[in-house]
């Protein structure tokens, strides 16, 4: 498994494509969880890197944080809005970390006032999520007229396929 800043550098095709289409969309992605009957769940979401951590934090008391308490595991996707993949798209791949250090909450909403204008400062979060351990990602882009898929694994590397 891979830390974020593991996979910038093992992965930087997935990773350029990821921050690129987060960037675009102002931080909107979708995040896939397992509900308690083991049904996928997809749900909006504002993931930010923050010291070196992918931060899957937000609203209290929502389903898809339940989700990732009970099972740690996730997908999250770029989102979309081109069926031409245009300017491509990317999904990573693991399990999160809900990490309980009020220091680095009070400092990422800090940083989230500063960045978004959005205050929650001295709110409490009921999970703190952490994308910490990658296990996979793609993309897909038209690049020059061709689909290229990338597939990153953990201590594989990246694996381009083109479609013509």
């Amino acid at each position: 498994m891979t830390t974020w800043n593991e996979f910038l550098t093992d992965a930087p095709r997935v990773a350029g494509v990821f921050n690129r289409r987060h960037r675009a969309t102002g931080h909107l992605c979708l995040l896939g969880t397992l509900r308690a009957d083991g049904s996928p769940r997809i749900s909006p979401i504002e993931p930010r890197v923050f010291e070196g951590l992918l931060v899957l934090a937000g609203m209290p008391k929502t389903r898809k944080f339940a989700d990732l308490a009970r099972d740690p595991r996730f997908c999250l996707h770029t989102a979309t809005a081109d069926p031409m993949v245009g300017d491509g798209d990317a999904k990573l791949f693991g399990t999160v970390t809900d990490l309980k250090d009020k220091d680095l909450h009070t400092r990422f909403l800090q940083h989230l006032f500063e960045e978004s204008g959005f205050d929650a400062r001295g709110e409490e979060f009921d999970h703190f999520f952490v994308a910490d351990r990658l296990t996979g990602g793609s993309t897909v882009e038209l690049v020059e007229g061709r689909l290229e898929i990338t597939v990153w694994t953990p201590g594989k590397g990246e694996r381009v396929e083109v479609k013509n």
